[in-house]
């Protein structure tokens, strides 16, 4: 029989029995033919590779996470996974959506047409996530119409507007879950709902969703179960606890490991999901289930039923692996084909230009001067001191909390720089109505110095954090100049700069060359005196406000569990 590759002597990880086999695996067309004794005696091979005892695993799936998360493009994503044995992913681009739309979304597709990485994507739900800020482009019903009717499309993404959901029956949420329930009910619907119980939980189940990828605890993870749904689990949620439970309980079919948001040097120096995998094996998950939950599972979740295995008639991508529990990855195959070897050269060209010259020119805003950062509180509010809300940065969470502060007004204007809090603003950067938010900031954040950056969650407007109006203008006005990115400055002096050009949130150069540069950029916000186990994504997320508790848009404050915005003064 002829066949296109015979690989010899492997041992074979069986997905539906859950333990490695030995022996030899025949592809054809890209896809897998045969797994079992025979070997040379039985086929003719274009190709034959001596196994060597090796293990041999399916290509990591993963299915939640966000390409604009890693900052870089999707063929410069697609050139970290493959090495990190990732080749199959669902990313939904709701990101770069909230910044161009419809248009934003077709435009990713389009630049992941050639990728070694399977992308196929999710449809973004929530664009924006709430009513609470400023975008600068929105998804709708039509436009999801629109999708499903020419793109190859897998899910819709995640659920973001929890809040809604349950309260508002009429809101575009709900509005759009019925639409798909009606028009597509075989359609995967992705959930975010953190910390939800009781009826709450399940009214969302209720409403379509079925999944939730946020911040696990035993109870919340063992209550969503037990309803149904299944659990996707992040790195800032493989506690002890939440790794026991998923080690001790009979739940693998409830459960796969996914990323969600990587960072540029993250990606660069410990890799991707292969880290999450490595690192369930490391807290005592055997090698056989946590290949389980980052392969079959998430295929089987996302109805991708020709992959995730090593079986016939399946979608040929694999991984040979010198060293199991270390996750020692030697070769990777996309399709049947050797698309990166350890022992050989693996290089990035770079690929300028990948998007419409408007894509460079997304941010919408003046320069700014030290006045912007004057926070008036109105001419009829006496001098005195105030109660006032601050958004409290805790480190091993994105989620904040709100504390209640005082704070001298003195001519209906804030003394903010007198008090022992920082200052955060939004300043909405699309050129739609000028909108700008002003809040106190304390916690395991800055403590002196200032950053800006349009890389703000989801509605990427600019975001400044400071605590002097000198450095908050520097580093504002230069992410303005550079028509996005990230600025850290101290005492007048820019510590990092990072550019992301695109769209304000993407840059075109190389892996190696961003990892760097999101490296210095982290460090310059250590030595501000930023406490937290990922900074980067931690003040990117305080402008996302369906992520608990206070958090700020070009609005105003919101109240994330209230689903409103309220003052920053409480009178």
């Amino acid at each position: 029989m002829q066949v296109d590759l015979l690989i010899l002597n492997a041992k074979v990880y069986n997905s539906y029995f859950k333990k490695f086999t030995e022996g030899n695996v025949a592809v054809v067309d890209g896809r897998f033919l045969y797994i079992g004794k025979r070997g040379t005696e039985s086929f003719e091979a274009k190709e034959v590779m001596e196994a060597e005892g090796r293990f041999m695993v399916p290509g990591l799936v993963d299915i939640h996470l966000h390409i604009e998360s890693t900052m870089v493009t999707p063929a410069t994503f697609s050139y970290g996974l493959i090495q990190n044995g990732v080749t199959t992913i669902v990313p939904e681009p709701h990101e770069i959506a909230n910044v161009f739309g419809l248009d934003g979304i077709r435009e990713m597709i389009r630049a992941s047409q050639d990728c070694t990485v399977d992308m196929l994507y999710a449809i973004p739900s929530s664009v924006p996530a709430t009513s609470m800020e400023t975008t600068g482009g929105a998804v709708e019903i039509a436009d999801i119409d629109e999708l499903l009717a020419t793109e190859r499309i897998i899910c819709l993404g995640e659920i973001m507007n929890y809040v809604d959901v349950i309260t508002d029956p009429d809101c575009k949420t709900n509005q759009i879950l019925k639409h798909m329930r009606r028009h597509y009910p075989d359609l995967v619907i992705e959930g975010h709902c953190p910390k939800l119980l009781d009826l709450d939980l399940h009214r969302v189940i209720f409403a379509g969703v079925d999944s939730d990828h946020t911040h696990q605890t035993v109870e919340g993870m063992e209550a969503r179960m037990a309803a149904g749904m299944f659990i996707e689990i992040q790195e800032k949620s493989m506690t002890e606890e939440v790794m026991s439970y998923l080690i001790q309980n009979d739940v693998d079919e409830l459960f796969c490991f996914v990323t969600d948001d990587v960072m540029t040097d993250s990606l660069y120096r410990r890799g991707h999901l292969n880290h999450i995998v490595k690192k369930a094996i490391q807290m005592g998950m055997s090698p056989e289930k946590a290949i389980y939950a980052s392969t079959f599972t998430p295929a089987r979740r996302m109805k991708l039923h020709d992959r995730g295995a090593i079986a016939p008639n399946k979608v040929a991508d694999f991984l040979l692996l010198s060293d199991l529990r270390e996750l020692a990855i030697d070769q990777v195959y996309k399709h049947g084909r050797k698309v990166y070897d350890k022992k050989e050269a693996y290089r990035q060209e770079g690929k300028p230009n990948q998007f419409p010259a408007h894509y460079y020119q997304s941010v919408q805003l003046a320069p700014l001067t030290e006045a912007d950062f004057t926070v008036r509180v109105g001419e009829d509010t006496a001098d005195g001191r105030y109660a006032a809300r601050v958004m409290l940065v805790k480190d091993g969470s994105t989620f904040t909390e709100e504390h209640h502060g005082e704070v001298e007004v003195r001519q209906g204007e804030l003394s903010w720089q007198e008090s022992p809090y920082g200052l955060i603003a939004v300043f909405e950067r699309y050129g739609k109505n000028g909108n700008r938010g002003y809040g106190l900031i304390g916690g395991d954040t800055i403590k002196r110095g200032a950053i800006a950056t349009t890389y703000s969650h989801d509605n990427h407007n600019l975001l400044v954090v400071g605590h002097n109006p000198q450095d908050m203008m520097l580093a504002a006005n230069e992410v303005i100049r550079n028509q996005g990115g990230f600025c850290v400055v101290d005492d007048g002096r820019i510590l990092a700069n990072l550019h992301l050009p695109v769209g304000g949130i993407l840059t075109e150069e190389l892996l190696e060359k961003t990892a760097r540069e999101v490296e210095e950029l982290r460090q310059a916000m250590l030595s501000l005196g930023y406490r937290h186990y990922n900074p980067i994504m931690s003040i990117s997320t305080h402008s996302l406000p369906v992520s608990p508790a206070l958090k700020i848009t070009d609005l105003g404050l919101i109240d994330v569990n209230e689903g409103k915005v309220v003052s920053l003064l409480i009178k």
